[in-house]
């Protein structure tokens, strides 16, 4: 199974134009109520969480197939492929791009109130992917975008996406519910980037099980036993590794740090991450300790780990063809209505979706 991959997202200023949206939109909810039908709403975050599919099926709805934008925009369609036929479908999607993504907990909180889903759950795991990808992963790679998908029956999954301001490239961040044993080590289902990184702080990885462990520790020990130690530090010469930031390591806002976190005395690792305000800063001033005071240093290694159909909105690799976009469309439509005659309600409700005002 495949769980590391790498492609490409350079980016690319612009946004899809209206005429190509609506046909993404369109295009979107016919493959996807296709899939609901044929396999069930689960195999639709499987394959969500799968970044070739994912890729590709950015292609299919004929948006650039390199370009870091992939991401927003198909994550975009789908929301509104979806959107007022949840109940149908089983499936609920919140988040956006900038701005939009912290709506989240507003959206799954109106889920919540209409469908009876738990949103405190969701809001939670929402909250906690971000961190992971935020803080116990600290690569280079400046989180705006955030879509969770969750299913009626408990499955969730996670798209979110990382800019590197100073290389102009993408990461993207997938997640699926299936393949998280624990949200604190190597979670995801995959992770793609341009290109594997050199100095990576990857709390995720099975190597950093002691630190997190150490970091958890001194998180929750009393902050004048830590700042003690630190006072002997300043009389000693630092080891000459990159990973060690002596910027990193001031007393005042260590202490700042230690009696926060000290005060909400953290269970796990994963409520270390979820503790307000606490991001990658503190996070590193953590694990500096952790490798200076017990020599338990985290991994460093990287964690990271593609099809044509209709063209892309700037040419490449040609135009998109809407006469044939539209035909495809159709035959997508006939399809969903051609399927055997069956007197249960799922059957007929499909039925009625197809004729939805977009399809």
């Amino acid at each position: 199974m495949l769980k590391k991959s790498i492609a490409n997202l350079p980016l690319h200023y612009g946004k899809a134009p209206l005429w190509l949206f609506n046909r993404m939109i369109k295009m979107a909810r016919a493959i996807i109520l296709l899939i609901i039908k044929e396999s069930g709403n689960s195999e639709l975050l499987r394959k969500i969480s799968d970044p070739f599919w994912f890729q590709a099926f950015g292609c299919v709805l004929g948006f650039d197939w390199h370009s870091s934008g992939l991401t927003t925009t198909v994550n975009a369609a789908i929301k509104e492929a979806l959107k007022g036929i949840e109940k149908e479908t089983g499936i609920f999607v919140a988040g956006g791009k900038g701005g939009k993504s912290r709506n989240t907990p507003d959206e799954l909180n109106n889920f919540g109130n209409k469908f009876g889903l738990d949103a405190e759950k969701y809001i939670k795991i929402s909250k906690l992917t971000a961190k992971v990808d935020s803080v116990a992963i600290q690569d280079g790679y400046q989180l705006y975008l955030h879509h969770i998908f969750i299913t009626n029956d408990g499955k969730w999954a996670v798209i979110q996406q990382g800019m590197n301001e100073i290389t102009r490239y993408a990461r993207r961040y997938h997640w699926f519910s299936d393949d998280v044993k624990d949200f604190t080590e190597e979670p995801h289902s995959a992770i793609i980037s341009e290109k594997i990184e050199n100095e990576v702080l990857n709390l995720t990885a099975k190597e950093s099980k002691d630190t997190r462990n150490i970091t958890l520790s001194i998180a929750k020990e009393n902050p004048e036993k830590i700042l003690k130690e630190v006072k002997i530090l300043y009389n000693l010469k630092l080891p000459k590794r990159h990973q060690i930031i002596n910027n990193d390591i001031n007393e005042k806002n260590l202490k700042k740090i230690l009696l926060k976190t000290y005060e909400n005395n953290p269970e796990r690792f994963e409520n270390l991450l979820l503790i307000s305000g606490f991001g990658p800063k503190a996070m590193r001033s953590l694990v500096l300790l952790s490798e200076l005071i017990y020599n338990k240093s985290p991994s460093y290694n990287d964690p990271v780990t593609y099809s044509f159909a209709h063209g892309g909105k700037d040419g490449i690799p040609y135009p998109v063809n809407k006469e044939l976009y539209d035909k495809n469309i159709e035959f997508l439509k006939e399809l969903l209505n051609s399927a055997k005659i069956d007197s249960s309600e799922k059957i007929q409700a499909f039925k009625r979706l197809s004729k939805f005002n977009l399809l």
